[in-house]
């Protein structure tokens, strides 16, 4: 006899606490092995192919492509062949790099999909146990239907207890109420057992900015009303295309928005005369062997430039009124894809040369535009250089990658009139900013930092005293 086995959504690592299903890679009734892939998933962090921990024949599928899922909500069930004794077959207990197939933490288990299951072809009624066994009513009951009624429709809605904790599960939502001043307890949440979801905090807010934009003005005492106005605009949300901030774009907006609150940053550049750095790399691929990327070499120059001002390569802790300077150098690069703006992090950049560095920044940015990163390989950076010169601008004052403590940018290099010993001449110059937390240093180091980066693209030759 066959035991249907549920398999969740588990946790995809570094925090993440849903994923959007971009794409099912099985359907009901096919036959699974044993850490198969079955559905691709977008988190805030990447594009995984989440496999199965069990092999058998899938019974039912739940969500439809596009539906986002918390961590825990079930994804699919699986008959498998072990008679059922009580006990569920032991899955692979595999764990990849960044997320697993390992069961979610305990205190996540209780989290169930808050939307409708997938329609009737993806039900039990394709494969599943009879009715009326418990593993039948546990693969045809959609989440959210009221429980011993087999039908489709939600149980009625019950008011939140406000005496006891506040039935809240995503630290997002915790957070997205708390920046805009919202109070959970005050919430009927609409997902399981009264849980407060994402949505239920969006629609709250979106009714008060409706109320708050309907509402007239009172008059002032004594005065008369002002005379009627023919409306400007309607009290209604205004009219345009609406991009959801989720995924990657909604993760970058959390960060971004975090950066800015928390670090008081300051920016300082410097032109630069690159012809000669521009001439050592030409004479580098001239040699044969594999070509050397520009951005190598400036991250060469980073690594070079961090060893002499250790501060920039640092993190605050504020709880503990501490700067925490950091050994290793993690280069972080901003890549610009269609799923919008991902920062890959080169690991040990300080340990690598030049060629090293250009097969793991080719690598690293491939994986970004195909969307095939991991969060592993998305986070832990501690330096970024930001190459904006490829959208042929000069210059830029970026937001700090927090928690980092400073981010170098690059802009065009092109061909401008400048003095060059004595005469003037056409060279290839190139701006470089440097944007850096003040709490870890002062003016004094940034621009110190930043001129030994101008002298070494001025002069590659520098290089040769820290290699």
């Amino acid at each position: 006899m066959a035991q249907v086995l549920e398999f969740k959504l588990p946790d995809l690592g570094e925090g993440l606490t849903e994923a959007e299903i971009v794409r099912w890679l099985v359907q009901v009734g096919d036959v699974v092995a044993i850490d198969q892939p079955v559905v691709e998933v977008e988190t805030a962090k990447a594009m995984v192919e989440v496999p199965c921990p069990y092999g058998g024949v899938v019974t039912a599928r739940f969500g439809e492509e596009g539906t986002e899922l918390p961590v825990g909500a079930p994804l699919l069930t699986v008959a498998v062949g072990a008679p059922a004794t009580g006990e569920e077959p032991e899955g692979s207990g595999n764990v990849l790099v960044g997320y697993g197939t390992s069961e979610a933490p305990a205190r996540r288990r209780r989290v169930r999909q808050a939307t409708p299951a997938a329609p009737a072809r993806d039900s039990a009624a394709n494969g599943a146990p009879r009715a009326g066994t418990p593993s039948a009513e546990r693969v045809a009951r959609p989440v959210g239907t009221a429980a011993g009624h087999g039908t489709d429709t939600p149980a009625a809605a019950e008011p939140v207890r406000h005496d006891g904790p506040v039935p809240v599960i995503s630290p997002l939502v915790r957070r997205l109420a708390r920046e805009n001043g919202l109070d959970l307890r005050e919430l009927h949440g609409s997902g399981p057992d009264g849980l407060i979801l994402r949505a239920d905090v969006e629609y709250a807010l979106r009714a008060a900015a409706s109320r708050r934009t309907a509402q007239p003005a009172a008059p002032a005492p004594h005065e008369a009303p002002a005379p009627a106005r023919s409306p400007i605009r309607s009290s209604a949300p205004a009219a345009g295309v609406r991009v959801p901030l989720k995924g990657v774009r909604g993760a970058v907006a959390d960060k971004l928005s975090r950066s800015r609150r928390e670090i008081p940053d300051a920016t300082c550049w410097v032109d630069a005369d690159a012809t000669e750095l521009m001439r050592a790399r030409a004479a580098m691929n001239a040699v044969g062997g594999p070509k050397i990327s520009l951005l190598a070499l400036l991250a060469r120059i980073c690594t070079a430039a961090l060893a002499r001002f250790p501060e920039l390569n640092s993190t605050v802790d504020m709880e503990a009124r501490e700067v925490v300077q950091l050994e290793q150098v993690h280069l972080g690069f901003a890549a610009q894809t269609e799923r919008g703006l991902v920062v890959p992090v080169v690991r040990d950049a300080h340990a690598r040369d030049a060629e090293s560095l250009t097969a793991e920044f080719a690598r690293l940015t491939e994986a970004a535009r195909a969307g095939t990163l991991t969060p592993a390989e998305l986070t832990g950076g501690t330096f970024t250089l930001n190459n904006y010169g490829v959208f042929g601008v000069d210059g830029s004052t970026p937001i700090i990658n927090h928690p980092e403590a400073a981010m170098l940018g690059v802009g065009r290099i092109i061909p401008k009139p400048w003095v060059h010993e004595g005469e003037l001449a056409v060279r290839q110059i190139v701006e470089l900013s440097l944007t850096f937390d003040h709490r870890v240093c002062d003016g004094g180091t940034a621009g110190g930092f930043l001129r030994h980066v101008a002298d070494c693209v001025e002069n590659p030759a520098v290089l040769l005293r820290t290699l």
